[in-house]
C-alpha cells in the first residue's frame, strides 16, 4: 500500500536516515521505535508529504487517505468543541450536497437515454455507495461518542476550544482524525496528553480499527496492546520485526547476541587460517594448501555486527541545600479558579491536608482534571487558595518542570541560549558539558528550540534544572516525550537525588521504587497513602494504576446492590484464611514446578556449553548458539517468576 524505497534524509554533513526501505501493508499496525531524534517523526512527515527526502521515494495510491497527528500542532479557535470535531465530516457533507444536487438535476431532465443522463446516474450511485460506507451512524452521535471517549464531559462539548489547554485541544484534533476514518493513521505520541481511561478507550478503538497504523509511543503497554509489528530506527538504519514491542526486545537481544557469537567464531577461524598461511607460505610442500586457504579467505562472506546506539543521558542533580523539616504543607486546602469573564468560580478540590517533609518523594496520582497540576501551581505560588492554607517551608528552593514545555521554552532561542540566559556564576563555564550530558553535542547546541522534537525539548527543560541546587523538585509529567532508556536513567537520577520530590505521573513503572508516599486525587478530594506504588496497589488488591482509575469510574456508574445477609466477623476471618491457604498452596506448587524447570534448563545449557567449548566439524555453532540463547531466556523468565512468588510468600 505504501512503499518506502531507498529513502535518505541528510542535513549538511549529517545523515539522519540512510537508504531505508520498508512497506506498510493493509491492516499493518506498526510501532515505530528508536531513541529521541532517531528520525521517527521525520518518517511520518515524509509519508504525509510534509517533508521531502534527500533521495529515494515513497509510493502510494493517489486516493489513499492519511490521518496524521503530530506531537505539536496549531489548534483551531472560534468554534465549540463539538462544532470543531464536526469539521471532520466536511467531505461527507460535501458528498451529501453533491448527491442532492445530482438528484435535483435528474428530476428536471427528461433525456433519459442520453450519455449525460447515464453519467449522472453512475455518479449518483458512486456517491451514494461512498456515503453508505462512510456514514454508519449520525455524524453528531459519532463525534459525541469519540469526544466523550477521549475524556470530555457532556457539558464541555459546547465550550469554545480556546478555553481549553493545549493538551485538551490535542484531543479534539485526535478526535477529528479518528472521525474522518482515514485508510492510514500516523500517530506521533498520541497518549502524551491523555489520562489512563482515555488511553484505554483509544487502545480499544485502535485494536478495532480496520486500516493501517504507524504509531510512535514510549508507552510499552500501549505498543504491546495495539501493534503487531515493530520497526526500529537506529543510527540511520531500520530493523523490521513482525512482532509487538516486548517480543521485539527479546528478538533484538537474540539477534545481536547471535551476530556477536558468529562474528567471534569467524574471527577465530580467520585468525587460525591467516596463521597457517604465514607459517607455511614459503614451504613448497604446503603451497597448494596455502593457496587453497588464501582463496577460502577471499571468498569468505564477512559477518558484521549491527552498530548499536549506546549514547544515553547522564543526569545527576546537584546536592540539595538543607531546607526546613517541612518543605510544603497544606491544611484544609481548597483550590480552583475564581469567577471571571462571566463564568462562576470553579472549585477543583476541597479540604485537602498535604504535607511533604524534607527528603520525601511524593507522587500525585489520579485522572486528568482532578487537580494534580492545580496543586503544582499552588506549590509554585502561582495560585492562591480559595480556602485553607498552602505554604512552602523554610529555605525551600523549587525547581519546576511544567507539563507544557512547548509553551514555556522560547522557540526563537537556541539550545545553548536557553541555558545561557538563566545561568549565573561558575556554572556558565560548564554549559557545554551539561548540554552534552543531555545529548546536545556539537552543532546541536546551536539549534533553534522551534526545530527540536518533543523529546529534545523535554531533555532541554530537564537540563535547566541542573543549573541550580534546588532542594524541592516539582515535576509535572516529566517523561511524556522521553524514550524508554531516558526514562530509566532519569528515574535512577531522581532516586539518587537527596532533596524532596513532588511528581505527577501516570507511569506506574516510572513511579515504582521511586516514591514513598502518594496523594490520590478523586471526586474533588485528596487522600494520602503511605508507602510506594506497589504498597498502594496491594492494599487495594489492584494490579495497576490503570485498574484503580477505571474502577473508580465504574463504581460511580454501578447501582448499589440490594442489601443481603451480612456475614459475621468470624465468618469473614474464616473465609479469608481459607482463601489465603488455598492461594498459598497454589503458589508453593508453582514454586516447586519452577525449581524443577530451572534445573532442567540449566542441565541443557551446560550440555551446549560443553560442545561450544570444543566444537567438532559437524557441530552447527550458529544453531547451538541460538538454542543456548533461547534456553537462557527461558531460565531468566522462570527465575524472575520464582523470585516474585517467593517474595510474595515472605511478605
Amino acid at each position: 500500500m505504501i512503499s518506502i524505497n531507498s529513502l535518505t534524509v541528510a542535513y549538511g554533513g549529517f545523515t539522519l536516515l540512510d537508504d531505508i526501505s520498508f512497506h506498510i501493508s493493509e491492516n499493518d499496525k506498526i510501532g515505530l521505535v528508536g531513541k529521541n531524534g532517531a528520525g521517527k517523526s521525520t518518517i511520518l512527515k515524509l509519508v504525509c508529504g510534509l517533508q521531502k527526502p534527500t533521495s529515494g521515494k515513497i509510493e502510494m495510491p493517489s486516493d489513499l487517505r492519511i490521518g496524521y497527528l503530530p506531537q505539536i500542532m496549531e489548534h483551531h479557535k472560534g468554534k465549540s468543541v463539538i462544532d470543531e470535531a464536526m469539521t471532520a465530516f466536511s467531505e461527507l457533507f460535501s458528498m451529501e450536497d453533491e448527491l442532492n444536487s445530482i438528484m435535483d438535476e435528474l428530476s428536471s431532465r427528461e433525456d433519459y437515454d442520453s450519455p449525460e443522463y447515464q453519467k449522472l446516474i453512475e455518479r449518483m450511485n458512486d456517491v451514494n455507495d461512498r456515503l453508505a460506507y462512510t456514514k454508519s451512524e449520525s455524524p453528531r452521535v459519532a463525534a459525541e461518542k469519540t469526544l466523550l471517549g477521549l475524556g470530555f464531559k457532556t457539558e464541555e462539548l459546547s465550550r469554545p476550544t480556546e478555553t481549553f489547554s493545549q493538551g485538551w485541544n490535542m484531543r479534539i484534533e485526535l478526535a477529528k482524525i479518528l472521525l474522518s476514518k482515514p485508510d492510514v493513521l500516523l500517530l506521533d505520541e498520541p497518549t502524551n496528553h491523555l489520562d489512563i481511561e482515555s488511553i484505554e478507550w483509544l487502545e480499544d478503538y485502535l485494536k478495532a480499527y480496520k486500516g493501517s497504523l504507524v504509531l510512535i509511543s514510549h508507552d510499552r503497554k500501549f505498543l504491546d496492546n495495539i501493534t503487531n509489528r515493530t520497526v526500529e530506527i537506529m543510527l540511520g538504519h531500520i530493523h523490521d520485526y513482525k512482532v509487538p514491542y516486548s517480543q521485539y526486545l527479546e528478538l533484538r537481544k537474540e539477534r545481536i547476541a547471535q551476530q556477536k557469537a558468529a562474528y567471534e567464531n569467524q574471527q577465530r577461524m580467520i585468525e587460525k587460517t591467516e596463521d597457517f598461511i604465514e607459517r607455511f607460505r614459503y614451504k613448497p610442500t604446503k603451497s597448494n594448501q596455502v593457496q587453497s586457504r588464501i582463496k577460502q579467505l577471499d571468498k569468505l562472506e564477512r559477518i558484521e555486527v549491527d552498530m548499536e546506539d549506546n549514547s544515553a543521558l547522564t543526569v545527576k542533580f546537584p546536592p540539595a541545600p538543607r531546607s526546613g523539616d517541612v518543605v510544603f504543607k497544606a491544611e484544609n486546602l481548597s483550590l480552583g479558579y475564581p469567577a471571571r469573564d462571566g463564568h462562576g468560580e470553579k472549585v477543583v478540590f476541597t479540604g485537602a491536608d498535604i504535607e511533604v517533609r524534607r527528603g520525601e518523594k511524593v507522587a500525585l496520582v489520579g485522572r486528568n482534571g482532578e487537580g494534580k497540576t492545580t496543586l503544582m501551581r499552588a506549590v509554585m505560588g502561582e495560585l492562591e487558595p480559595l480556602e485553607g492554607t498552602a505554604k512552602t517551608g523554610y529555605n525551600v528552593n523549587i525547581g519546576y518542570y511544567a507539563q507544557n514545555q512547548e509553551d514555556i521554552l522560547d522557540k526563537n532561542d537556541t539550545v545553548f541560549g536557553t541555558l545561557d540566559r538563566i545561568a549565573t556564576g561558575d556554572i556558565r563555564t560548564k554549559l557545554r558539558d551539561i548540554l552534552a550530558a543531555f545529548l546536545f553535542k556539537g552543532e546541536d547546541i546551536d539549534k533553534k528550540v522551534a526545530v527540536l522534537s518533543g523529546g529534545e525539548r523535554a531533555r532541554l527543560a530537564m537540563a535547566k534544572l541542573i543549573l541550580k541546587p534546588y532542594n524541592l523538585l516539582a515535576l509535572d509529567e516529566p517523561t511524556n516525550h522521553m524514550d524508554i532508556r531516558s526514562k530509566d536513567i532519569l528515574k535512577q537520577a531522581l532516586k539518587a537525588y537527596d532533596g524532596s520530590l513532588i511528581i505527577v505521573s501516570h507511569d506506574r513503572d516510572f513511579l515504582d521504587g521511586l516514591v514513598d508516599k502518594l496523594y490520590e486525587f478523586r471526586d474533588g478530594k485528596v487522600t494520602e497513602h503511605l508507602g510506594g506504588v506497589e504498597d498502594f496497589l496491594r492494599k487495594r488488591r489492584l494490579e495497576s494504576l490503570n485498574e484503580l482509575e477505571r474502577k473508580n469510574r465504574t463504581a460511580e456508574k454501578e447501582p448499589e446492590k440490594p442489601a443481603g445477609k451480612v456475614p459475621t466477623a468470624s465468618q469473614i476471618e474464616y473465609n479469608q484464611k481459607k482463601f489465603i491457604s488455598k492461594e498459598e498452596r497454589k503458589v508453593r506448587n508453582r514454586i516447586d514446578s519452577l525449581e524443577k524447570g530451572i534445573a532442567e534448563v540449566e542441565s541443557k545449557m551446560k550440555a551446549i556449553e560443553a560442545i561450544l567449548t570444543a566444537p567438532g566439524p559437524s557441530d552447527d555453532i550458529m544453531e547451538l548458539t541460538r538454542q543456548y540463547l533461547e534456553l537462557k531466556r527461558e531460565q531468566d523468565m522462570k527465575t524472575e517468576e520464582w523470585e516474585r512468588l517467593v517474595e510474595s510468600l515472605e511478605s
